[in-house]
């Protein structure tokens, strides 16, 4: 990357189908990763605009790694249980 952009991991474990279907209510969070505060903060921003939204930092972008090894399970459990589940961390 060149020097002065930023990068943030976000929405890995937020299924594409459900945020296109505007009908569908949303009640998850979405794990951000990223080396800079700021760009943390302004992704953050714009996650929350989204209603049902929460963003939760996870770390630096170097997590971004292990967060997205969570969407095979997520998807398994949506196969398996025919639902819609997502990420939900309590206790913030």
């Amino acid at each position: 990357m060149p020097d002065g952009v930023g990068v943030v991991s976000a929405f890995h474990t937020v299924s594409a189908a459900l945020l296109a279907d505007l009908g569908h209510r949303l009640d998850e969070d979405v794990l951000l990763c990223g080396d800079n505060r700021e760009d943390k903060a302004r992704a953050a921003e714009l996650v929350e605009r989204i209603e049902g939204l929460r963003a939760v930092d996870c770390g630096p972008l170097e997590m971004a790694r292990i967060v997205e090894q969570l969407t095979p399970l997520i998807i398994s459990i949506n196969v398996r249980n025919k639902v819609r589940a997502g990420i939900k961390i309590t206790g913030l």
